[in-house]
């Protein structure tokens, strides 16, 4: 969950303007009920999708929080935000779903009580790993709403998280390229190289190794 920056930094766009414990965990379970549903029946029952694809759409709830933080819909669109509570729980629906994704690629067995021991464990661990990082949000931005620079940035913030999810939405864009389309990139590999290649490289060394 710690490494989870799309699905950390939507969290951060929610509570940035709660300013109460009570709407903080209103929002927060609500987010949580979402992703649990998702990641224990799409997990357990086999449904997934391309994880580069989910994950694109995760970023655009991080633009879609950040943009709504900034008044964007009575702005630009002229109309009320939408039902903030339903959002968010429609998108915990959907980061549950990415983390889906992600947990199905690990070996989780075939015995269906094990198979379901391990998802419930895993989830624990997402939550508690999420309260972690709740508590460190909420009480850096209870201390910084008391400061006068709080109004002055809030807006520059919001506008940071924005771009941050505009630049992990084109990270998985690339990522399902690539994915699906290798053979399209004809970049010097000195200027385009990847994780996995680096992986493919060990990996081969390894080998090499194992056979001296």
């Amino acid at each position: 969950m710690l490494t989870g920056y799309d699905h950390l930094l939507f969290l951060f766009g929610v509570v940035f303007l709660l300013s109460t414990f009570k709407d903080v965990a209103k929002f927060v379970t609500v987010f949580t009920i979402g992703h649990c549903i998702t990641l224990i029946f799409a997990t357990y029952f086999k449904i997934t999708w391309n994880y580069y694809l989910i994950d694109a759409i995760i970023a655009l709830s991080v633009m879609y929080k950040a943009f709504d933080n900034n008044g964007g819909f009575q702005k630009y669109l002229d109309m009320k935000s939408p039902n903030l509570l339903v959002a968010v729980f429609g998108f915990g629906l959907l980061h549950g779903f990415g983390l889906s994704t992600r947990l199905q690629q690990l070996p989780l067995g075939d015995d269906p009580l094990a198979m379901l021991w391990r998802i419930l464990s895993f989830n624990v661990g997402v939550e508690l790993g999420q309260i972690a990082a709740l508590v460190v949000m909420v009480s850096l931005l209870a201390v910084w709403r008391r400061r006068a620079s709080f109004k002055r940035f809030s807006y520059v913030a919001n506008l940071g998280l924005f771009y941050a999810g505009v630049y992990l939405l084109f990270m998985q864009l690339h990522g399902y390229q690539h994915d699906t389309a290798p053979d399209s990139f004809r970049f010097p590999a000195a200027e385009h190289r990847h994780a996995h290649e680096d992986m493919d490289s060990e990996n081969a060394t390894d080998a090499s190794r194992n056979d001296l």
